[in-house]
């Protein structure tokens, strides 16, 4: 791309070659300075721009490999080192909605978070946003055997339409013969009949956390705690429009690209649609 430089535009140069102007630069300044670890930390360096600062040494070696480089983390980490790369997401901390407690539903999870096949354990709960004073709710509902988020919905009020919504479109992508366990938290809209009803009809079975216990619903708890580190914290927001925006592209991501080293270094989706799945 130097040689090319000379004659056509930069910026055409970058949109074509997928790269960012700071690796363009960094790549172009160790090869005048003879690093011969030039080639990879551009490529670290593209890595990370790709993924906007989500992804530490640990992820980054994962998509090292995948494009079929050996590599030790330890040198990725050290290379970021000497780049000045570090992820950008915050700290993940649990939180739970604590319910009522109205409905006499049992633990049948038992954090339990490994399911043998997709639509084996589903989890849900609902987390919620501020932007300059209004809020936004997210419900989603988590597949348990690769991470996935199955469906979801958002609304400016926490009505029972936000959760009867979701669960509708996440019980429309089972099969006939599919009949998920959903555990959630003792909230106010898992204890309507409305919702009970719902899963009754459908075969699917219910669990609930122990009362004050959000570690029962840990895996949902740490999705909304990447999701706000690595989306909402690591942006300005002026307007409740721009969040939803976000956060269905951000979604579409965690699903399709995102790598998870404990699925191998694939996405939830690439992990579900594997050859071996087929």
């Amino acid at each position: 791309m130097l040689e090319l430089r000379q004659h056509y535009d930069l910026a055409a140069l970058l949109k074509v070659a997928g790269l960012s102007r700071s690796t363009f630069y960094y790549q172009a300044k160790v090869i005048g300075a003879g690093d011969r670890y030039a080639d990879l930390k551009a490529r670290i360096q593209s890595i990370y721009d790709h993924h906007k600062g989500r992804y530490g040494y640990r992820r980054i070696t994962a998509a090292l490999r995948r494009s079929g480089e050996t590599i030790n983390h330890k040198v990725v980490q050290r290379l970021m080192q000497s780049l000045g790369l570090r992820s950008l997401v915050r700290p993940k901390k649990y939180r739970s909605y604590r319910g009522p407690g109205h409905v006499s539903v049992p633990n049948l999870l038992q954090r339990q978070f490994q399911a043998r096949r997709p639509n084996e354990k589903w989890v849900t709960d609902v987390t919620e946003f501020n932007v300059g004073g209004d809020k936004l709710y997210l419900s989603p509902v988590m597949d348990l055997y690769n991470g996935e988020i199955v469906a979801y919905q958002t609304s400016r009020r926490p009505h029972f339409s936000l959760v009867g919504t979701m669960l509708r479109k996440a019980l429309n992508k089972l099969s006939s013969a599919q009949r998920p366990l959903l555990h959630s938290d003792q909230g106010w809209q898992y204890q309507m009949p409305a919702y009970r009803r719902v899963l009754a009809e459908h075969g699917v079975t219910k669990s609930m956390s122990r009362r004050g216990n959000c570690l029962d619903n840990a895996a949902m708890e740490s999705f909304f705690g990447t999701l706000k580190s690595e989306c909402f914290y690591l942006s300005k927001f002026t307007a409740i429009d721009q969040l939803q925006d976000a956060l269905r592209r951000y979604i579409h991501y965690y699903n399709h690209h995102r790598i998870r080293t404990k699925l191998k270094g694939l996405s939830p989706v690439q992990y579900r649609t594997q050859p071996s799945m087929a």
